[in-house]
């Protein structure tokens, strides 16, 4: 729903995206990803502003889909929306029901103007959910704070090595409890050949354990001939990859109340501070 307001011009703008449910038991077997770099200077507090528009239209609209907002901190500046659905046809669905609500279409467009003065670029990408690629993918999300994403692009012919690469990474994981992961594989948006993994991260010690624990671990489970394939299998498959990191803003998502309740002082801090807030003594008399 959200950003795909100009369908009823009969214009598509890579902006535009429809609204889904980001907020799945487990990974979404579809997910539609909009990233929006900001101008220099426009991020932070001036985004979060004409962002707050579109969840205050949903909000009022009572809309029964949500999604999740996450800012960079690493690379340039930008926002991903992430909008999760069971099937292509239920995100069809859902973008069908918006059209048709025309009050809302009118304060989305009203709120994509404003928005737009603040962006440098923007695009979107439909992603698929590999389960049998991804590891222990099943976490409370509305409790983590941060997404590892991960992209790496696979040379033309040689999927099969990648589905091989990642199997035995899941291998010498499989004893870390502590990993996870969910792997995507780009269906629309971007380059063919492009996956994405997904890494929650609830607090930025689970980095620093990372690098200082579950590396070597992994390295030891591997052993030196298991690491001279890997690096061999990934020369001979990977032709790129990247990895950044982003934060939860929970002023820009649009969650369910199940995620309120869940962390309210994170989801709904303003709300969390009122009803903390001590009652005021009366005055004396």
């Amino acid at each position: 729903m959200r950003r795909m307001t100009s369908l009823l011009l009969g214009v598509f703008l890579i902006a535009s995206c429809v609204l889904a449910a980001a907020q799945h038991a487990g990974p979404p077997k579809v997910l539609s990803v909009t990233r929006e770099w900001t101008k220099p200077g426009k991020n932070g507090m001036s985004h979060e502003k004409t962002e707050s528009a579109f969840v205050q239209a949903v909000t009022k609209a009572k809309w029964p889909t949500h999604y999740l907002a996450a800012d960079s901190l690493s690379g340039r500046p930008r926002t991903l929306f992430f909008f999760g659905y069971d099937t292509f046809d239920a995100w069809e669905k859902d973008m069908k029901a918006t059209e048709k609500n025309a009050a809302l279409m009118a304060e989305l467009d009203r709120a994509n103007v404003a928005d737009g003065e603040l962006l440098s670029d923007t695009d979107q990408g439909m992603l698929a959910y590999r389960e049998e690629l991804s590891l222990r993918a099943n976490v409370d999300i509305a409790h983590m704070r941060y997404f590892e994403i991960s992209r790496f692009h696979v040379k033309q012919g040689h999927d099969k090595d990648w589905e091989e690469l990642v199997k035995m990474y899941k291998m010498g994981f499989e004893k870390i409890e502590e990993a996870h992961w969910a792997m995507y594989q780009v269906v629309y948006g971007r380059e063919d050949g492009t996956y994405i993994i997904f890494n929650p991260i609830k607090s930025a010690n689970e980095i620093d354990r990372e690098f200082g624990g579950d590396w070597p671990k992994f390295m030891a489970a591997m052993g030196e001939d298991g690491m001279k394939k890997l690096a061999e299998l990934t020369a001979a498959t990977v032709d790129s990859s990247e990895t950044n990191l982003f934060a939860f803003n929970p002023r820009m998502s649009y969650v369910s109340e199940d995620w309120v309740k869940a962390d309210p002082e994170f989801w709904k801090p303003k709300a969390a501070a009122m009803a903390t807030k001590p009652a005021k003594k009366p005055a004396a008399q």
